[in-house]
Order: structure tokens, then sequence, then C-alpha cells
């Protein structure tokens, strides 16, 4: 919502993995960082499918920055987590090279996660600070970063040039 005013989550698409009474953990899905997984590959002395070297590489929050992330849809590498049908997450190094060399899979990389203590997430909903609704592996893994916003949000039935910073709808 437009009155969150941390700069790292402006007009952001977080996938929540992980919401617990400990705390949650989520990934930023629409986020574009300066580095592209060609870059990332070359830097890590990685292996790279030559298709995949201009994808971006995404900010999945700003928790532990250097700490990798995959999103995709191959059943093919065996460190997985299933999050939605057909949508899964790796984040071990033995799961990165194969997937990166995987030209038939589709993935986002993340570097970081955001994060949240015990009761933020409420809190902050209770604020009027987050719109929240069900994902899809379609939407994560095959909209463009520069579209995910807008679709989420006309997908839940919202007119984005109708959110306010009151914490509402205008």
């Amino acid at each position: 919502m437009p009155q969150l005013s941390d700069p790292n989550f402006h007009q952001s698409v977080v996938l929540m993995i992980e919401h617990t009474p400990t705390g949650s953990m989520g990934l930023v899905i629409n986020r574009r960082s300066n580095l592209s997984l060609g870059e990332l590959a070359k830097n890590q002395d990685l292996e790279l499918w030559a298709g995949r070297e201009d994808l971006p590489v995404f900010v999945g929050g700003p928790v532990e920055p250097y700490r990798g992330f995959v999103l995709h849809d191959s059943t093919r590498v065996e460190e997985r987590n299933e999050l939605l049908p057909g949508l899964y997450l790796s984040m071990t190094s033995d799961a990165l090279e194969p997937l990166l060399l995987d030209g038939e899979a589709t993935l986002r990389f993340c570097l970081g996660y955001a994060g949240w203590g015990p009761g933020q997430v409420e809190q902050e909903l209770a604020h009027g600070s987050w719109l929240f609704t069900e994902a899809s592996g379609e939407q994560v893994l095959r909209l463009g970063a520069d579209d995910i916003w807008e679709t989420v949000i006309k997908g839940m039935g919202i007119d984005p040039g109708r959110l306010v910073v009151s914490g509402g709808l205008n």
C-alpha cells in the first residue's frame, strides 16, 4: 500500500514463504537488481545455459542480501520445496547449477529475503500497510517484473489508481 514508506517495499509483491507465530519470511518477486544471471554465474564460477545470461537477478528483500533463493517449475532437481502446485523453492548450491543449466525450467532468482518478527505481519496488515491475496505459480514465474504489481492488484478487483496513502481506497 502507498503508506508503507519503506523503499524496500514500494509497489512490491511479496511471495510469503513462511508464516508462523515466531515470524514470517517472504521473497519480493518484482524488484530487479542491477545484476544479471550471467554476471552472477560468472562471479560465482557457475555454468549457465546461454539463454539465461540476460535474465535479471531479483532483490528478494533486505535481509541476508547475499543469500540466494530460486523459485522455479522444475521437478528435475532433487532439492526443492513445493510452495504451490508447479512452483518450487530451492536454496542450495546443489540445486542452483542444474537449474541454471536447464533450458526448459522457468525460474526467478532472488538474493535476500523479507523477514518479519513475531506478530509484525499481523500488525502491518491491521494498519492497512499490505494487501494480500492467493498467489499462483503463473504470476510468480511468468509475469514480467514490471507487470506483476498491477496485475495482482487488478486481479483483486482493485483499480491501482484508487489506492490512497491514508490506508485504503479512494
